[in-house]
């Protein structure tokens, strides 16, 4: 209720009473005996009525204004806070706004950086030199790069989202090998040759997230393999030349041997055919029986050679390592072709076996041969050093085991080696140079060497001394 209001209210309540009955009642109380209004009494009495109103109505007025002065201050407090939680909404709306603005700053960073992430990582993919090609599960292609383009003619627009037999239907790869890439999550490898001149390694791996997929790695080797084949083919050329050198070398010196005694077969003869026999008919069976131990000798040599082209298993045997040099010395004695000078029937053997070898896993023949390849080299020191000097031609053979490796040791006193010689000792040889006619190819041991290195993982060396001889030391490594 407003001030007004309640004056209002007290005016008509008290215009009620000046009207009613017990107001005139009371004006009655005023009169004198003679019936005439004594004025100054009701003027008082007025008066005191009046001011016990305004006493009233000022004692509510100032409750009133009491009441308002204390709404108006707690509205004033109640405003002060609510300012206050403005302030606080409008800062952390700002702060929030801050935030926003900082993340979404981030988030634009972000996708710029993904998008340069992503432009970057396709173009390795689309620069990179091998052949890529991503498929899904179902064997669709998913990515196909620039590589794959050139070599396929088919763009990459036109295959992606087809199979890639629908793609490329000439690929070697069969979905069998996409399956068991996903199925068994391990890498597979293949190798694909086009008419021998075009070589590829073709590896399919699986993706190991959550998309099953595979991706195909096509790599042309082409170059390397054709630089490995000629590698190959130079090894093996200079290998056969070794030991056509070394062949040629034992079958040369028993056919001059024949060449040589049929020319005195054919003088002996024509001179008994004049004199009429005798002495000269003695000498021809000698010389007959001599180009019979020869020819045995030269056809020795090339069933030896025939046997060593022939018998190479395909693995390795446990053989006694003993019997194998005992046939090798019982074989050099037979095609080892000794000069006027020193055979090797006549060089003294110093045999140094320890007891109770074990057996080594080996390929015979091979190892047969590097004994012989190292026997006559052997004998061709020792038959320089007899052309110079007097002496006792010795080869020692060690056989020994240590820890778990099995030694053997082929030792000689003739010539030994320069520091050059051993150094080139077993390099392959290659010469088209027409001075080099007259290199003997059998003075090189690469094949030897070859044979212990790369076929039974063991190792070969030489010591030398020109003055004392050399030594081949050989480890070949036991079974466990």
């Amino acid at each position: 209720m407003t001030l007004l209001d309640f004056i209002k209210t007290k005016l008509f309540l008290f215009a009620l009473f000046i009207y009613s009955p017990w107001a005139m009642a009371g004006i009655n109380l005023f009169k004198d005996e003679h019936g005439k209004t004594n004025w100054q009494h009701l003027a008082n009495w007025s008066s005191g009525t009046l001011i016990i109103i305004l006493t009233i109505t000022v004692t509510y007025l100032f409750i009133a204004r009491r009441k308002a002065f204390i709404a108006n201050r707690e509205l004033n407090a109640i405003r002060k806070e609510l300012e206050m939680r403005v302030q606080e909404r409008t800062a952390t709306l700002q702060e929030t706004n801050k935030a926003l603005e900082s993340e979404v700053s981030q988030h634009v960073v972000t996708a710029d950086q993904l998008r340069e992430s992503e432009s970057y990582i396709k173009d390795i993919l689309t620069s990179m030199p091998l052949m890529l090609v991503g498929l899904d599960k179902e064997g669709r292609v998913t990515h196909w790069n620039r590589m794959v383009e050139e070599l396929s003619g088919v763009r990459s627009e036109d295959a992606l989202g087809k199979t890639l037999w629908e793609a490329y239907p000439t690929m070697t790869v069969v979905p069998e090998h996409i399956q068991q890439a996903i199925e068994q999550k391990k890498t597979i490898h293949l190798k694909q040759s086009m008419r021998s001149l075009r070589h590829f390694d073709i590896t399919i791996y699986p993706l190991q997230g959550d998309y099953e997929g595979v991706v195909i790695l096509v790599d042309d080797v082409s170059k390397e393999k054709t630089a490995e084949n000629l590698l190959i083919h130079n090894d093996k050329m200079s290998f056969m030349g070794e030991v056509a050198s070394t062949m040629a070398h034992d079958i040369n010196l028993p056919l001059q041997a024949i060449l040589m005694d049929l020319r005195r077969f054919h003088n002996v003869l024509a001179d008994s055919q004049q004199q009429g026999g005798g002495a000269q008919n003695e000498l021809l069976e000698e010389i007959a029986k001599d180009m019979s131990n020869r020819g045995d000798q030269v056809s020795k040599i090339i069933n030896n050679l025939l046997t060593f082209s022939r018998s190479r298993h395909s693995e390795k045997q446990l053989t006694n390592m003993v019997d194998v040099m005992e046939h090798t010395v019982d074989l050099g004695k037979e095609v080892i072709s000794g000069d006027d000078t020193l055979s090797f029937n006549q060089v003294k053997l110093d045999w140094q076996v320890e007891k109770n070898l074990p057996q080594v896993a080996c390929y015979i023949t091979e190892i047969q041969q590097v004994f012989l390849s190292l026997f006559r080299h052997s004998m061709m020191a020792l038959q320089q050093r007899a052309s110079k000097e007097e002496f006792e031609p010795t080869i020692k053979i060690v056989l020994a085991q240590g820890y778990d490796s099995f030694w053997i040791k082929i030792q000689h006193n003739g010539i030994g080696l320069s520091s050059d010689e051993q150094m080139g000792l077993f390099e392959p040889y290659f010469s088209d140079n027409e001075e080099a006619e007259g290199f003997d190819a059998g003075t090189h041991l690469s094949f030897s060497y070859y044979i212990i290195t790369e076929q039974h993982q063991g190792h070969m060396a030489v010591t030398s001394d020109p003055t004392v001889g050399s030594t081949f030391h050989m480890e070949l490594p036991l079974p466990q």
